[in-house]
């Protein structure tokens, strides 16, 4: 396990995860998210497993994330979102809980990536794909929670696309 200023890296049983190690107040700054810049090009030269742990900033701009952040999983209900670089918590997170967010929320449709997915929260969607392809009701409530990149708003509505076969994974890739 390892510690860093209010978060640890535990295993899961999807693989590693990121916890709280005290309490984080909803809207408390959990972890900024770092590492090397990608552009989208770079992506499309990564592995699959390489490509699931990076983090999309702004079309075609991405984050190769370092640990912690690198390790926090996904989430069909998460309890934190991401807001610019940052992982903010969306209600108290409790020490001991696993930190997790939606995937979808920063994922463009220049993202293809999609994923199988095994959050087990009561309303799972069964895979993990870009923002656009979310049901209108979820995008309304993640755009009023703030937790949704300006990029992602200015995109066209798209239900139908073609996308990358899900990765056949579990959890964040380490």
């Amino acid at each position: 396990m390892t510690e860093r200023a209010g978060v640890c890296v535990a295993d899961t049983n999807v693989g590693r995860g990121v916890f709280a190690t005290r309490d984080f107040a909803a809207g408390e700054v959990i972890l900024a998210f770092t590492g090397a810049p990608l552009s989208y090009e770079d992506t499309l030269t990564l592995s699959p497993q390489d490509e699931a742990r990076t983090l999309q900033i702004d079309s075609g701009r991405y984050i190769d994330t370092e640990p912690p952040g690198r390790y926090t999983n996904h989430s069909c209900d998460p309890n934190s979102g991401v807001v610019e670089d940052k992982l903010v918590a969306l209600r108290p997170v409790l020490a001991r809980e696993e930190i997790r967010f939606d995937y979808s929320t920063t994922m463009g449709l220049d993202d293809l990536w999609t994923m199988d997915c095994v959050c087990g929260a009561p309303l799972c969607r069964g895979t993990i794909r870009a923002f656009a392809t979310l049901p209108a009701t979820l995008k309304e409530h993640y755009t009023r929670l703030g937790i949704v990149p300006a990029f992602l708003l200015r995109e066209p509505e798209r239900r139908e696309e073609t996308f990358r076969p899900a990765v056949k994974r579990s959890g964040a890739i380490g």
